[in-house]
């Protein structure tokens, strides 16, 4: 969302300093306003305790009024809120003063102002000779939200009073705050301009896009500017700065990877960059994935674009960054390829982007069995501007397309109430609605649920996109405080995981059922991953599930909220297997099984979890036990020529020696003393060079051969008694089959028999 800047020199500031939600001082920051923070508290994104959403909102109150009191997931939610809301009812909003926090420099209270608010001071002698038009008649329209000790955001003050004429409907795509060249129009105007087409003739092509000017998004002046900074779009002065923040990076790093697409000298293609922790993280989180490109739909100064993820806390997590200077397609399929080589060529399970047709095609190309999602925060954002004029001719019609995409629970009753949405607006022709339709797959929540995403609730399904800069790079950064900002991210969000981390081992969660699984689940869990699933516990005492189909290898159970008969889910149980399959699709989506999957559990006397249910990357040992193979970090597997290469061969190796020498107190011994002498070899190489200790390093290669042997033997002597065991268990499963066949045998007598008994009685 788009903010015009504002001069606080020329601004009456006017601040409620109570009830901010803080426990410390806080300081009012005036010397910054513009800083427009696109704030996402992404500790409770994920919360176990999920609260109403921006789509909670909307599918509550269809006219979509604000009031003081309404609450809002983040501070980015209530300024998209409150625009949307000044779109409909014709006027421009710009960012205004903030207010911080003492304890950790963090916003706690933001204003949102009509653009038409204060007055411009007049400059005197210095003022510029060119008379300028005036836009500031004092209105005192705004809204203002503060942070709660919740972590939700609340309007503490609200003013709807204009005192100007407001936009008609017709002119709105005018003013300022609801003008942007988005992503889709950069990347067509940047392929038109290629071809040599000029302004004019790419607004005639967008507008006929668009089916109108109204629908565009933004001015001719706009476009005309897009194109003159396109053609200047380079780092300037700050391309050596990244340059040698990279370089320096590397030398301090030995994992640290970068890479310049052309030649760094005439730079006009991206830089990517992920350090040795973002490239360990994708190895344990990387199943999913997002690249956030929030900086083209905010127009932030550096085109700065993320690769994130969720870590076993449900915190964002990195996996890399990238500068973009170039958005055509070969672009970003380079950005792509490089970022999956620095990571070791292991493909996501999934992958979430904005819906734009150039990121669209270059994921298809480099990313062909990885599930792709579009930003559903993204399309909704788009809607407003496709949609604007029914958006304002049916109030209602907001609402009731958010229920439709958020809160239906099978693909036909997406279908149907998509139809009845169509025929009661008689929107059938409209041609942005239809593309959204052919691609509903990639972006209504119904469709994505049997896709891991990481999210720990279905309806989540990427409200936004998880930004692991919220709050610390906004649209006025340039590229010196962005490199700084970038760092100081990285320090914050490592120590919010480690406080986590501190948290999940040293606070015993409290338990609330004597159920064994629960237990089992508190020692297992992180403690938010924890707090989600006793949720989905707690809850199957609500939800009776019971049987309605037996005749297959599989027991079909109906489950439903007791008093809620007609919101019905199906679970599929196999009783050999202990494997089940719900409807609602919630383990398959967020890799936590669900209250109804819970309840089969229940009543079929399943006591703990089965392991096929306890996904490794929500445990708190999601981060232990990985050994790096040869292709980690993207390096040739005899490769020596740079530092890099050469820390993770050693440290692969080094991972695997401690496994093989931690297995018993004999192997420990032989390898503590094999450490021993090899470090006193590297001193002396260091010392006086590698030829001096050539001679005596077949000793030490003697003794790990040695213990390599043993260990040979001994990985053969459990091979056969696991071989042993395996058969032993098909044994017994064979006989449990047995019985269990004469058990259902037995049962089908005993059917037939009280059958005959009641036909005999009736007669």
């Amino acid at each position: 969302m788009d903010f015009e800047p504002l001069n606080i020199e020329n601004e009456a500031v006017e601040f409620d300093m109570g009830g901010s939600g803080e426990d410390d001082a806080t300081a009012l920051d005036l010397e910054h306003p513009d800083d427009s923070y696109d704030i996402f508290d992404d500790d409770l994104v994920q919360s176990s305790n999920s609260t109403r959403s921006r789509d909670d909102l909307a599918s509550g109150d269809p006219n979509l009024e604000p009031y003081e009191g309404m609450e809002f997931d983040s501070e980015q939610a209530s300024r998209i809120f409150y625009n949307s809301y000044a779109r409909r009812i014709g006027f421009s909003t710009r960012v205004s003063v903030y207010q911080r926090s003492r304890r950790d420099g963090s916003i706690i209270c933001r204003q949102v102002v009509c653009s038409r608010e204060g007055f411009r001071r007049d400059g005197g002698e210095n003022r510029s000779k060119r008379q300028r038009t005036v836009t500031r008649v004092g209105c005192k329209a705004q809204m203002t939200v503060k942070k709660q000790s919740s972590g939700r955001w609340a309007v503490s003050k609200l003013v709807k009073e204009h005192n100007h004429e407001l936009v008609p409907p017709d002119k709105v795509h005018c003013l300022r705050s609801h003008r942007h060249v988005s992503g889709p129009a950069r990347s067509l105007i940047d392929t038109l301009q290629a071809a040599g087409m000029g302004p004019s003739g790419v607004m005639s092509v967008l507008i006929k896009e668009s089916g109108g000017i109204n629908n565009v998004g933004f001015t001719k002046v706009d476009c005309q500017n897009y194109m003159s900074s396109s053609r200047q779009r380079t780092l300037g002065s700050g391309g050596q700065f990244v340059f040698d923040y990279l370089k320096r990076m590397q030398s301090e790093d030995p994992g640290f990877y970068f890479a310049v697409q052309g030649d760094f000298e005439n730079l006009t293609g991206n830089i990517f960059w992920a350090d040795s922790n973002s490239r360990m993280n994708y190895d344990y989180f990387g199943d999913t994935v997002t690249f956030d490109t929030t900086y083209r739909t905010n127009r932030y100064r550096v085109p700065f674009a993320p690769f994130t993820g969720w870590n076993h806390h449900g915190q964002p997590v990195l996996f890399g960054c990238a500068l973009l200077l170039n958005e055509s397609e070969s672009s970003f399929v380079w950005l792509f390829q490089t970022w999956l080589a620095a990571m070791s060529t292991r493909h996501p399970v999934s992958i979430t982007t904005d819906q734009d047709r150039i990121i669209r095609a270059a994921v298809g190309q480099v990313f062909p069995g990885t599930r792709h999602r579009f930003c559903k925060w993204n399309v909704l954002r788009e809607a407003q501007e496709k949609l604007s004029d029914i958006y304002h001719s049916h109030p209602t019609f907001e609402a009731e397309f958010q229920r439709c995409i958020n809160m239906t629970e099978t693909i036909d009753e997406f279908e149907s109430c998509w139809e009845s949405l169509l025929q009661r607006y008689d929107i059938g022709d409209n041609e942005w609605l239809q593309s959204m339709y052919d691609a509903r797959q990639q972006w209504v929540p119904v469709f994505l649920r049997d896709t891991f995403f990481g999210e720990m609730s279905v309806t989540q399904g990427s409200d936004n996109i998880n930004s692991y800069f919220d709050g610390y790079i906004n649209a006025s950064t340039n590229i010196q405080v962005l490199i700084k900002q970038y760092e100081k991210a990285i320090a914050t969000r490592h120590e919010k995981e480690v406080k986590a981390d501190y948290d999940t081992m040293n606070i015993s969660p409290i338990l609330r059922t004597p159920s064994p699984m629960e237990k089992q689940a508190a020692k297992l869990y992180t403690r938010i991953v924890f707090m989600k699933f006793q949720e989905e516990l707690v809850e199957t005492l609500a939800y009776p599930a019971t049987m309605v189909d037996d005749t297959g290898s599989e027991t079909v159970y109906r489950v439903a909220k007791f008093g809620e008969d007609h919101k019905v889910y199906f679970v599929r149980f196999n009783v050999f297997e202990k494997k089940s399959s719900c409807s609602c699709q919630m383990f398959e989506f967020s890799g936590i099984i669900c209250r109804h999957i819970l309840a089969v559990f229940r009543v079929t006397n399943v006591l703990t979890l089965p392991n096929h249910y306890i996904l490794k990357r929500w445990t708190k040992s999601a981060k232990s036990g990985v050994v790096w193979d040869e292709h980690t970090l993207g390096l040739p597997n005899d490769s020596q020529d740079s530092s890099a290469a050469r820390y993770d061969n050693l440290r692969r190796e080094a991972i695997k020696y401690v496994e093989e020498g931690a297995e018993s107190v004999r192997v420990y011994n032989v390898a503590m003393d094999a450490l021993h002498e090899a470090a006193g070899e590297v001193t002396a190489a260091k010392k006086h060079g590698l030829g001096v200790v050539q001679s005596t390093s077949i000793n030490c290669s003697q003794q790990l051969q040695s213990c390599t042997v043993d260990q040979d033997k001994k990985i053969k002597e459990l091979a056969a008694e696991l071989d042993i065991a395996s058969q032993q268990c098909e044994a017994y499963r064979a006989k449990l089959l047995a019985i269990l066949k004469d058990m259902e045998e037995q049962k089908l007598k005993i059917s037939v028999n009280v059958r005959n008994v009641r036909l005999n009685l009736r007669s």
